[in-house]
């Protein structure tokens, strides 16, 4: 009886692989609910009801309004420095009705009203010399040259975005490794029941031959 139940129980080697297993199952479980309520679900919220389209240069201002940015010089070298506001507007082939074009949507929340928000610098005139370089770029190389632009009629139907923050290889990275680490533990945990049972079988068909 001793023997019997002493066949049954897992070796120190088995325990160590079936709480492997059970820990990257978890694990795996763990991070879908965590990216899928935390940043997978607002994505593809951002990106519902949206769309890609090519978008045609209208007009490429300045206006005179300038907006605050953070500059860091230094582990505690941080100041405020200012950029004129750059608006580029486009007409898309999905509505007359022109539209504000943003590089993606983190500029788009960071600073709705403008088109480009340069990399800030501490001199002033540094960001100002940026955005007309900028300004200069849509006006002189793209010019009417059509592009493709993108949108979301829910969320901003009078913008439209160069490029997507959250696009397809992102989201699907956000999804595809969390489910390999649950596979990969659930196979642990298969396999070492499947090696246990095979032992057990394995000797008792021994037992039984020396009988």
């Amino acid at each position: 009886m001793a023997r019997s139940r002493a066949a049954y129980e897992y070796t120190e080697a088995e325990d160590k692989s079936m709480r492997l297993g059970f820990l990257l199952i978890a694990a795996g479980l763990l991070s879908l609910l965590g990216l899928g309520c935390c940043w997978l679900r607002p994505a593809l919220q951002e990106r519902g009801g949206g769309g890609s389209a090519n978008c045609t240069v209208l007009a490429v201002r300045q206006l005179g309004e300038r907006f605050a940015c953070t500059f860091s010089c230094g582990a505690a070298c941080r100041g405020t420095a200012r950029y004129p506001c750059l608006q580029v507007l486009v007409r898309t082939s999905r509505s007359p009705a022109p539209a504000l074009l943003h590089e993606d949507e983190r500029q788009l929340r960071t600073n709705p009203k403008c088109s480009y928000i340069p990399p800030c610098a501490r001199d002033d005139q540094e960001n100002s010399e940026n955005v007309t370089y900028k300004q200069k770029y849509w006006k002189e190389k793209v010019g009417s040259q059509p592009f493709t632009c993108y949108f979301n009629q829910h969320l901003r139907p009078d913008d439209v975005m160069l490029k997507r923050t959250h696009d397809e290889t992102v989201l699907l990275h956000c999804f595809l490794w969390p489910v390999v680490t649950f596979l990969v533990g659930v196979l642990i945990v298969v396999l070492t029941i499947c090696a246990k049972s095979l032992a057990i079988r394995a000797e008792a068909i021994k037992k039984k031959k020396h009988l």
